[in-house]
């Protein structure tokens, strides 16, 4: 009797943080005797790395879920990801529990990501351009429009020394470029105690500049980079240890809006001139630092006297590229209790404006 062939399918949402544990849940996979297909109507189950970030994404879920249960109604599928994550949190609201619950609706199993695949499992790359190395998972700030703590808890970071440990893996793997992950790069390491983290460099003290002196020191490392970093986490210390040659030139720093009123309303602690300030001490450092950053257009309350004073910041910095986000309500965040008050029709002309002032004029995306 010819045994049925285990596949799997395995569809991943969202950011490179989801890349990343997809490689390592592909991994488990393989190594419970199933093969990897791109072709889902086979696929003996079907994994879905979630992303709940926007609704945008989550609409997408749905809509694959809906399909899958169409085309094979007996089918596996396995739910995941950030959109499993809420679901089981404790942090989060039932209601909001309940909402995404009755949403993925019956026939889907779902498991966080951290039961599927742990650290101690190497990822399966399959590309040969950067190594993607998580560091931390999850985040403490609680930004107001952010599901990413609930989706992922507190922040946790991993130990310093099995980080250096994958990067030098990766390197006997063949690659030279490392690009290392978390919610909030910059607090890396203030959850280890530290004596976890042995090394110590001159004016470099700081857990996340420690991490990027010492990578920079292993021979066949060719460049790093890293996402993503909060504008208050960012040291002087780290600026110093972004200066080293290896480090990417490139850095990613949200900055979300331009205006103070709805900067504190999305509980980001910091003002625009002190924002501006940030990269104006950054730039003096690294001359040839380009930036990229996220915004969100039409927070609830955001006036039209605010939004302009999102585009002066951005003519003023100069983004190289930008990820600009129409803004859509995620139930159990705080503005979720807001009105969402700006019409779809207004955030898509703000978030256009946005696009031709910073990506369509610098080619960001072409």
């Amino acid at each position: 009797m010819v045994r049925k062939k285990k596949t799997f399918y395995l569809k991943t949402f969202g950011c490179q943080a989801n890349v990343a544990d997809s490689q390592r849940i592909a991994q488990a996979f393989v190594n419970n005797g199933y093969q990897p297909t791109k072709d889902v109507q086979s696929a003996t189950v079907v994994i879905i790395n979630s992303c709940l970030v926007r609704q945008s994404a989550e609409n997408r879920i749905w809509g694959l879920i809906n399909n899958l249960k169409k085309l094979k109604p007996n089918r596996k599928i396995i739910l995941t990801g950030c959109l499993a994550g809420c679901i089981g949190q404790k942090r989060l609201s039932q209601q909001a529990k309940n909402l995404f619950q009755k949403r993925v609706g019956k026939g889907v199993e779902i498991i966080p990501t951290k039961e599927l695949a742990s650290f101690a499992i190497p990822p399966l790359r399959t590309k040969n351009d950067f190594a993607l190395i998580p560091i931390s998972q999850g985040c403490n700030h609680f930004c107001s429009y952010c599901i990413v703590p609930y989706a992922r808890g507190l922040e946790k970071s991993r130990p310093f020394e099995e980080i250096i440990k994958e990067a030098q893996e990766a390197v006997n793997q063949g690659f030279k470029k490392i690009l290392l992950i978390g919610q909030n790069v910059n607090s890396y390491g203030k959850d280890l105690k530290t004596s976890n983290i042995k090394h110590q460099t001159a004016n470099i003290h700081t857990p996340f500049a420690l991490l990027l002196a010492i990578l920079h020191k292993i021979p066949d490392i060719e460049k790093i980079s890293f996402l993503t970093s909060n504008p208050w986490d960012l040291t002087d210390d780290i600026v110093e240890a972004m200066s080293l040659p290896k480090i990417d030139r490139y850095l990613h720093l949200p900055v979300q809006s331009g205006d103070d009123g709805i900067l504190r309303k999305m509980n980001r602690p910091y003002t625009a001139k002190q924002y501006l300030n940030l990269v104006k001490k950054i730039r003096q450092r690294i001359p040839e630092i380009k930036i990229g950053t996220d915004i969100i257009v039409g927070f609830p309350g955001e006036s039209k006297r605010a939004f302009e004073n999102t585009v002066k910041l951005c003519r003023q910095v100069g983004f190289e590229k930008a990820y600009i986000a129409k803004y859509s309500p995620r139930p159990g965040t705080a503005a979720f209790r807001l009105k969402d008050d700006i019409s779809p029709e207004e955030k898509k002309r703000r978030w256009k404006i946005l696009e031709e002032l910073i990506n369509k004029k610098n080619g960001a995306y072409t």
